[in-house]
């Protein structure tokens, strides 16, 4: 090869590894990372979107120079010349794809088991604390089908230094201290959030800067658990418990979707997770426990559903199939006048 066609080589290999560089760390796909698991997510994230940038620029750049370079030229009818086989060619293809898809699995499963993933698949009888009470946080069926709200993404960097990492899982293990325990229950199509002391709550209430522990189940089909901010997603499955853990950095409210095509209102599974700074949540927690010793001169009666459910209205059916699934789990109809009935949750 030329030294002319080196140097033009290394220059364009250059702009491509510049351009995967800025474009994995500035491709704006992901919407807030919210804690340390949220960042591991991104680094990975990021770094497999600037080699996947990087691999288009190579192949439409080859394509583009191959239509000009080697077109066929006006009043020539030759063949091309007769190339059979190029075994150093073969090697190359062969041998870069597969190292890039061992370092990226490698990659991708030191970051799983760095977020937990593991954890709720070995061990998937996590404890599961069984509370009296019960309240339930329906979704809102005006919002049936929307998308869930984006926000504004700050990205990891692509390439994750040693120290980052350091970093980012000694804020790990710093908030694995004694995570605070929540139930969470799937039904059709309401998430069940139950607290120790016999707290329930219609959407998820947690303090920022605390590991949190979500025991996940299901009382009729395969839910799936997902924050988008957490770039976490656990499905929640009916007999057999499974957990997830985290850490939320920021306070603020954000979506809690269910993830899993759970039937006909799936699109309207969903509520909200409140993170609170350390004395609001004590002070969120505190008015809860009022709540919960209170007694309650509501009664809320348990219906069937009808059979012909094509009469009713999305807020009638969500009503009666959450009476239904509260009478199979054996919440009484004194418990079901605590909810708190929101324009957001019904």
């Amino acid at each position: 090869m030329k030294r002319k066609n080196i140097i033009s080589v290394l220059i364009l290999t250059a702009l491509i590894v510049a351009a995967s560089i800025w474009y994995g760390q500035n491709h704006g796909l992901l919407p807030l990372a919210l804690g340390p698991e949220a960042a591991l997510y991104d680094s990975l994230f990021g770094t497999l979107i600037g080699i996947a940038f990087g691999l288009f620029l190579i192949v439409q750049g080859v394509l583009i120079f191959s239509i000009f370079r080697f077109r066929q030229r006006k009043g020539d009818n030759t063949d091309g010349p007769a190339i059979h086989e190029n075994l150093r060619l073969e090697l190359i293809w062969t041998a870069i794809p597969t190292v890039m898809v061992m370092w990226i699995a490698i990659y991708s499963f030191d970051v799983y088991t760095t977020m937990q993933g593991t954890s709720a698949v070995n061990n998937p009888m996590a404890h599961n604390h069984q509370h009296q009470s019960t309240m339930v946080a329906m979704a809102d069926p005006s919002n049936i089908g929307m998308n869930a709200e984006r926000l504004p993404s700050s990205m990891a960097t692509l390439a994750q230094t040693s120290e980052t990492k350091a970093e980012t899982t000694a804020a790990l293990n710093a908030s694995a201290v004694e995570p605070l325990a929540i139930d969470v229950s799937g039904m059709q199509f309401a998430w069940i959030f139950n607290y120790s002391d016999d707290i329930a709550v219609g959407e998820l209430h947690i303090p920022v800067n605390r590991k949190i522990r979500l025991n996940l189940s299901a009382v009729d089909v395969i839910h799936a658990f997902w924050v988008p901010q957490l770039r976490l997603k656990q499905d929640a499955v009916p007999g057999l418990p499974t957990h997830i853990e985290f850490t939320a950095d920021q306070v603020g409210e954000y979506p809690v979707v269910c993830a899993e095509l759970c039937g006909s209102y799936h699109g309207g599974m969903r509520t909200t997770m409140v993170v609170h700074t350390p004395e609001e949540y004590d002070s969120w927690l505190k008015e809860q426990q009022e709540v919960a010793s209170a007694p309650s001169d509501r009664t809320v009666a348990s219906r069937a559903l009808p059979t012909n459910t094509q009469q009713m209205t999305e807020t009638e059916y969500l009503s009666g199939k959450s009476d239904v699934l509260a009478k199979k789990m054996g919440i009484d109809s004194e418990m079901l006048g605590h909810i708190h009935h929101t324009d957001s949750n019904i």
